[in-house]
């Protein structure tokens, strides 16, 4: 089941989303699926100022870039230690390693991680390709966590984060699409017009690996928090 909360801005998102997080605690969540990028940021604010204690759950990220350190302002492990982890430490928190000299083995040792750790509550946001974690578009709904090379057009999206487009990673290991439909529940974050054509595909398109997060359709629980602009393209 798919469920569409429209908000304002991110900032009502992020607000929403603590919300349904503390309902989710409360019936008894302990492994928290995360995502990095821009939409979740107002959501790990909110949860940063707000009084729920996370020192007793266990979180697993999506995804993180080959070749970054962890102390690489670029990396994910950085963005989370930043914008979560060193304000809210949880009792366990899992990153792929993006510097495994042997990223078979890394692929295979995250995805005991995820096995051990079922994942409550997953966290997403959605690339204007319809990627979900780093699954690009062609990747089977099947995958488990696997190295993956990034597309023209993610590499082009997140070259805004780095001073030039040559020093964006091409590869990243990732959580795979099936281990992403593992997570009990899935909140997927949306805004701006950019995110309207896959958000249209996700919620009411066929389901194709063409378009990753389509798979969601086939999901028990689904929550999309997008603003206005990202919603522009689906029916009422």
């Amino acid at each position: 089941m798919m469920k569409i909360i429209q908000v304002s801005d991110q900032l009502e998102g992020g607000k929403v989303a603590v919300d349904i997080l503390r309902r989710k605690l409360a019936e008894g969540a302990k492994t928290l699926g995360l995502a990095t990028g821009s939409s979740p940021l107002t959501f790990y604010k909110e949860l940063v100022d707000s009084d729920i204690d996370l020192s007793n759950l266990v979180s697993v990220n999506l995804d993180e870039y080959v070749g970054l350190t962890e102390d690489d302002p670029q990396s994910y492990h950085y963005f989370m230690k930043e914008n979560l982890f060193s304000h809210k430490p949880f009792k366990h928190s899992f990153l792929p390693n993006g510097t495994s000299h042997n990223a078979e083995e890394e692929t295979e040792a995250y995805n005991r991680i995820l096995a051990e750790n079922p994942v409550d509550f997953q966290i997403l946001g959605i690339g204007t390709n319809g990627h979900i974690g780093f699954n690009e578009p062609g990747t089977s709904f099947d995958s488990q966590t696997h190295l993956v090379d990034l597309t023209p057009s993610t590499i082009e999206a997140n070259a805004r984060f780095f001073e030039t487009i040559d020093q964006v990673p091409t590869q990243a290991i990732s959580m795979g699409i099936a281990n992403i439909m593992a997570a009990k529940s899935i909140l997927l974050f949306a805004y701006g017009k950019s995110k309207a054509q896959a958000i249209a595909g996700t919620v009411s398109g066929p389901v194709t690996e063409e378009l990753p997060a389509s798979v969601l359709q086939n999901h028990a629980d689904v929550t999309i928090i997008a603003d206005a602009e990202a919603l522009s393209l689906l029916n009422n």
